[in-house]
């Protein structure tokens, strides 16, 4: 991955909150910070629960054939933890690869969406396994429970969603990733869901600005999904080609097939450095 000389801002008035004003959903944070900074490892992410008996040998999916498994994590940080506090922590994530050699590629960024559903989220983080046995071996490992005492005095919040990505995502040079989660309404029908991955996954086709596009099922053994279940992965070259998209006519479409079963949506937006 490329990285950028710097994030970019862009122009508000040239974009519309379809996902939000149009539709009069609510997104909620869920799980309050503590201000203690005591937080267990389960509650930063870094001990998930097991169902299994202490002896007994896990066994883990195989990935689907052309899948890679992505592990998206979003902080929010403490009001009281600086501009240094809160590097500190993200030197500490960007240096997991170089320890835990599961990891086969990594992404990182600093919210810009323009739409204000990032629910108090602000940094992004996508971290790449070739499978299910790869972040089996990263959540408990040694340099990731480390991490979690950089982490821990400063955390407000966490957010995790897993999903099979697609392993050759085609690359763009300093990308604008379009991170979209939704949240269902508990009577959607399974019908009407499937007709918005459908209408997603159509976009591509229609809007040019889109250079690349992977949409999956949360997958996390972890329980920081806030009740979202479903990723959609929208790369564009710039913030140019989002300035398009979001007003697009064919994206105004698609909010109208998505308003009758979703509960609420949630979006970052990053420029993707290492």
């Amino acid at each position: 991955m490329s990285h950028p000389a710097s994030f970019h801002f862009p122009r508000l008035h040239l974009l519309l909150i379809p996902l939000c004003l149009a539709l009069g959903c609510q997104s909620e944070t869920q799980q309050p910070a503590t201000s203690e900074g005591n937080e267990t490892d389960e509650e930063l992410g870094l001990a998930p629960e097991s169902d299994s008996e202490p002896d007994a040998t896990p066994e883990y999916a195989a990935a689907p054939e052309g899948k890679v498994l992505r592990h998206t994590v979003f902080f929010s940080f403490k009001e009281e933890s600086s501009a240094e506090d809160v590097q500190s922590v993200v030197d500490a994530f960007r240096g997991l690869p170089g320890k835990i050699e599961e990891i086969i590629d990594f992404e990182w960024g600093v919210n810009n969406s323009p739409e204000g559903l990032n629910d108090g989220f602000t940094h992004c983080f996508i971290l790449t396994f070739a499978d299910e046995a790869g972040r089996a071996a990263y959540l408990p490992h040694p340099a990731h429970k480390d991490f979690g005492d950089v982490l821990r005095p400063h955390m407000k919040d966490v957010f995790v969603i897993d999903y099979w990505g697609d392993k050759d995502m085609a690359e763009v040079e300093s990308p604008l990733r379009h991170a979209v989660f939704f949240r269902f309404k508990e009577d959607a029908s399974d019908e009407g869901i499937q007709q918005v991955e459908e209408a997603f996954a159509a976009l591509p086709g229609k809007i040019e600005e889109i250079k690349a596009l992977e949409w999956g099922k949360n997958n996390s053994p972890e329980k920081h999904d806030d009740g979202f279940t479903h990723c959609f992965f929208v790369t564009f070259a710039d913030d140019a080609g989002r300035d398009v998209y979001l007003p697009h006519p064919e994206h105004k479409a698609f909010v109208e097939i998505v308003g009758p079963v979703l509960d609420a949506p949630r979006v970052l937006d990053f420029n993707a450095a290492e």
